[in-house]
């Protein structure tokens, strides 16, 4: 290794602390020992000391009148009248339980009926989603508590029959079932096992590109558990170093690091293969339902449709994820038959197979078959009944149907101005497709949850300058009470600078952006200037929503802080988002060299001080600007990035570039590990090290790349962190280390 390919180490720079939140930094600023990184003087802007009040955690009862909440400590669990806010009972008490006794709770989820809980106990992490944990089910009418296995004593995604007498869940890759009437438990399957065979719930790569932590739905006669099985076998294993770390530290790894081994399929890899089964609870027969195309990939759902037994609706997609073909099967008989094809010219929008609604008269999807995402209605013959919305505009939520037939959903304003896509307005359309009401503002962020049956829901709404304010409200619209008005985080925040909304052109085309301007700006003056993007397919982060974050700091320390959406990001209609198909990291950074230079033309910034950062697909697309050969910036941050789509999963990377096989040049061309030997700026590179989605080799591959361009960048790493990089601070850890950074080289 050449003597300038060195590390980056927390030794080097300091972080200016400020004694005034929103002073200059000339006006106080204290130099801090070498070395350290003050976290108070971010702490409060980033996670977890950034969030707004929210009303609380809110289940609804299946009664649609009541919720429940649990006590702080989790040792009691509270009934309220939704309409009044008033406590009705102590539901749970911790204390005073028959039979067995727990001392808190981490977390409960309701029964079907109402009539039973089931509590999480020493929860544990699986991946983003998942966790295992010893539950307990709890009979409310009886007061009595009892583990839901005798047998197991960590559990995963235990699911309630609808009658609430049963209870299937996970334990070691097979699925169980207990009958709470007897206390009793019965195995469905005994072939799971590590690393070649999972039963019940998703692996790595369902989870975290579906959505989803279970893979299980009951009949709603409560005579079939139907389930997914996933055969890993042939997936290649990945490995990465355990370390003790220092936020909760594993002690077993201060010596000698562990590793972590798991099955995670990168693009062109095998898959897992995927099959349905259902279990007959009465014959405990298990039989496999086959499905007749040959070129099913991805099984992303299983449920029922409505309140029927004989409709299983099997969601499915080719690898290519642009074809979904729904089927739907009698879980006795194994029989098939497709209902609905949905094909898309580039990727399917996740939200057409992960958000449809099977309800009691037909099931509602959404499509982008117009070019904007629209919801339509459908029969369990698969006949389409109407089309419920229509327009220029994208819907991007659908919250449910009420008695009356009247549509509840949330949508970007229509119209044909670009600067639409900031905003978010709930809606509600009658049967007849015809009146149209807004249930929030129409410029802001609504956003909304309804109670079973309708008859209540709770709007969310803020704006860039306002924080969330949560109101409920009846199904006819009467606003009941306002649950979080966030008045004294809002004072909190009172003189801190605001986003402000601009648009600029790139390439022919209008792009949203926002900026943050230094405390006490001053139009004289010329500022140095960090650029944050994310840049994903779908994303957005230029909206009119609150959010309190790292770069308001940044401003005041005297930074111009810019952030545009770039083509390919969401809310802006197919067409927009699809341009960057089998090319990713192309039009993305034709924009955000764009973005640079109008930036740079502004006469309050510094057009030889520009720095780009970002997290994830913001971490690749900031590889992807400053290694292009028309780089306008001095400095970057590259946190936790994809260096190439190769090292990437399956699901994620073919969703926008098919596979290597068949798309070799786009993820040549794409790939920063390749472009390396073009940078030529300072560059930082955050990563943890336990990482188990955007793996850290991704940024080992790309620092080996550099040495042998005889380049180097520095780094900063989070031992035994995740790809969040949260807990003990670390979040202002790794945006003081940016800041500082930028201080040093802008």
């Amino acid at each position: 290794m050449k003597e300038n390919n060195t590390l980056y180490s927390l030794a080097a720079g300091t972080l200016m602390l400020v004694s005034a939140c929103f002073q200059t930094a000339e006006a106080a600023t204290v130099s801090a020992p070498a070395g350290v990184i003050n976290v108070s003087s971010i702490a409060d802007y980033v996670y977890p000391s950034n969030a707004a009040a929210t009303p609380g955690a809110m289940q609804f009862m299946p009664d649609g009148t009541s919720f429940l909440r649990m006590s702080d400590g989790g040792t009691k669990i509270i009934r309220y009248d939704i309409a009044t806010g008033k406590e009705i009972e102590t539901v749970f008490d911790a204390g005073h339980t028959r039979e067995n006794s727990i001392a808190s709770v981490d977390a409960f989820t309701i029964s079907p009926g109402g009539t039973k809980l089931l509590l999480r106990t020493s929860t544990s992490p699986v991946y983003r989603r998942s966790v295992k944990a010893a539950y307990y089910v709890f009979e409310i009418k009886r007061n009595i508590l009892r583990p839901l296995s005798k047998q197991h004593a960590l559990q995963q995604a235990p699911l309630f029959s609808p009658d609430d007498r049963m209870v299937a869940f996970v334990a070691e890759n097979n699925i169980y079932i207990k009958k709470t009437d007897y206390d009793t438990e019965v195995a469905v399957t005994e072939d799971g096992e590590p690393n070649k065979v999972i039963n019940g719930v998703p692996d790595w790569t369902y989870e975290e590109e579906f959505a989803t932590n279970c893979s299980m739905t009951w009949s709603p006669d409560n005579t079939s558990l139907c389930f997914l099985r996933y055969d890993e076998s042939r997936v290649p294993m990945f490995t990465f170093t355990d370390y003790a770390g220092w936020c909760s530290p594993r002690q077993e790894y201060a010596l000698y690091p562990g590793q972590f081994s798991y099955k995670y399929p990168v693009a062109g890899e095998p898959n897992s293969v995927v099959t349905i089964h259902t279990y007959d609870v009465d014959t405990r027969k298990t039989k496999e339902v086959a499905l007749p195309d040959a070129n099913i990939e991805y099984i992303p759902r299983l449920e029922f449709g409505g309140d029927s037994s004989e409709r299983l609706m099997i969601v499915t997609l080719d690898r290519a994820q642009s074809r979904m073909e729904l089927y739907m099967a009698n879980p006795k008989s194994t029989v098939a038959k497709s209902l609905l094809v949905e094909q898309a010219k580039a990727w399917l929008n996740p939200a057409t197979y992960e958000d449809i609604r099977f309800e009691n008269d037909g099931f509602t999807v959404m499509s982008e078959r117009t070019g904007w995402n629209h919801l339509y209605k459908y029969s369990y013959a698969g006949q389409e009944l109407r089309a419920i919305t229509s327009g220029n505009a994208d819907v991007t939520a659908y919250y449910g149907t009420d008695a009356l037939g009247n549509v509840y959903y949330q949508t970007v304003p229509e119209g044909n101005d670009p600067s639409n896509a900031l905003n978010r307005v709930v809606c509600r359309v009658d049967r007849t497709g015809k009146k149209v009401e807004n249930l929030t503002a129409a410029t802001g962020w609504g956003s909304a949850r309804f109670a079973p049956g309708m008859s209540f829901y709770i709007t969310n709404y803020s704006t860039a300058a306002t924080p969330p304010v949560y109101t409920l409200f009846n199904s006819k619209g009467k606003q009941l009470r306002v649950l979080e008005d966030n008045s004294g985080y809002a004072a909190r925040y009172a003189q801190a600078p605001r986003r402000e909304f601009f648009t600029m052109q790139s390439d022919g085309t209008t792009l949203n952006g926002y900026m943050v301007k230094p405390a006490n700006f001053d139009s004289s003056r010329r500022y140095p200037v960090i650029m944050w993007q994310y840049s994903g397919p779908g994303s957005q982060e230029v909206v009119n929503r609150w959010k309190m974050d790292w770069d308001v700091y940044a401003a005041s320390q005297g930074f111009l802080v810019v952030c545009v959406d770039g083509r390919g990001t969401g809310g802006r209609g197919e067409a927009f988002r699809d341009v960057v198909y089998k090319r990713l990291g192309y039009y993305e950074t034709i924009d955000q060299i764009a973005a640079a230079r109008h930036v740079a033309s502004l006469p309050y910034a510094d057009g030889d001080r520009i720095g780009l950062s970002g997290w994830s697909y913001g971490g690749y697309e900031t590889l992807m600007g400053i290694t292009d050969s028309d780089s306008p910036w001095k400095a970057a941050v590259a946190i936790a990035p994809v260096t190439s789509w190769r090292y990437y999963d399956t699901v994620y990377a073919e969703r926008y570039m098919l596979t290597p096989q068949e798309n070799a040049d786009g993820y040549d061309e794409s790939a920063p590990v390749g472009r390396a030997s073009r940078l030529a700026c300072n560059l930082l590179i955050i990563h943890g090290t336990s990482d188990d989605n955007v793996h850290l080799s991704n940024t080992m591959e790309f620092v080996g790349a550099l040495q042998a361009a005889d380049r180097y960048c520095d780094m900063f790493l989070f031992p035994a962190m995740n790809h969040s990089i949260n807990g003990c601070d670390a979040r202002a850890l790794v945006y003081g280390r940016m800041i500082k950074y930028f201080q040093d080289n802008l």
